[in-house]
């Protein structure tokens, strides 16, 4: 068999054209320079902040307290100025007292600011009671002071199950003031805290046959309880370090501070007023 020679062309090799190649000449941005804080803006804005620190640490942790350092231009007693225009003065007492010896408290009625009445603590919540609230209770009525109890209240504790705690904790007699509610907490829930509250005060109203006093600071009474149903109630404000009362409403007592010193009592201890003389305070009493 004859070969022939293959009539099939060569691949032809492709020719590809170079690819011109770009030149990027790479123009160099110029950086701004950075503006600089001129130095006295710093001093200033350093000044500012100095001062919305110094404002805040005044207004929260010093003012509320000035009071203390402020000069007496009254009658000092008690290590405190007293507040003027009132002649009836008291004090309220707990374990935190330790023991109290009652024959050198009861001197003060001899004294320009005679303690007339003694408020203690009985209860809290539904099963604490005050470890030294029956000594001091028979105390107080031993050596001639007009005395009352009170209970803390708990806001997550059944109103009930309190005030039935405080019904078998203390028993009054003729001549003792009306029970006190203590309200410092608000709980979760405001208008829960206010239903609980009046079931708690009325409990007590039906059991002692008279109506309860109210304790609670000038802020927690005017923001929570600033209403027609508990300005009914005799009001005991506690409102430290200021000249005079500014709640607008009603009030009973006014404890007015919390850092007193009196003869029997170790430590510091509340000094309260009654707004009114001795034969109101006396007639205000439980009578049997």
């Amino acid at each position: 068999m004859v070969r022939t020679k293959s009539t099939r062309p060569a691949a032809v090799k492709k020719k590809t054209a170079a690819k011109p190649v770009r030149r990027t000449t790479q123009r160099k941005v110029k950086k701004k320079p950075q503006r600089q804080m001129p130095p006295w803006l710093r001093y200033v804005i350093a000044a500012v902040v100095a001062f919305l620190f110094l404002a805040a640490f005044y207004y929260f942790f010093i003012r509320p307290y000035s009071y203390r350092w402020k000069p007496c231009y009254g009658f000092k007693a008690y290590g405190v100025c007293m507040p003027s225009g009132f002649g009836v003065h008291g004090i309220d007492v707990s374990h935190h007292q330790g023991v109290i010896d009652w024959r050198m408290l009861a001197q003060t009625r001899q004294g320009k600011f005679p303690i007339r009445f003694v408020f203690m603590k009985a209860s809290e919540g539904g099963d604490y009671g005050d470890k030294v609230f029956q000594a001091n209770f028979d105390s107080a009525r031993t050596h001639g002071f007009i005395r009352g109890a009170y209970h803390f209240y708990n806001p997550k504790t059944d109103p009930i199950r309190q005030a039935d705690f405080f019904i078998n904790s203390v028993r009054l007699d003729s001549g003792d003031l009306p029970p006190v509610l203590d309200i410092e907490k608000r709980g979760n829930d405001e208008n829960q805290l206010r239903r609980d509250l009046k079931r708690w005060l009325d409990k007590i109203e039906q059991h002692y046959k008279v109506k309860p006093i109210l304790y609670t600071s000038y802020k927690f009474k005017t923001r929570y309880l600033n209403d027609s149903v508990f300005n009914s109630y005799p009001y005991w404000i506690a409102h430290y370090y200021v000249d005079s009362v500014e709640y607008k409403g009603e009030w009973k007592f006014w404890q007015h501070t919390d850092v007193g010193t009196l003869p029997g009592i170790r430590g510091k201890v509340d000094l309260n007023i009654f707004n009114g003389s001795l034969e109101e305070l006396q007639w205000m009493t439980l009578k049997k």
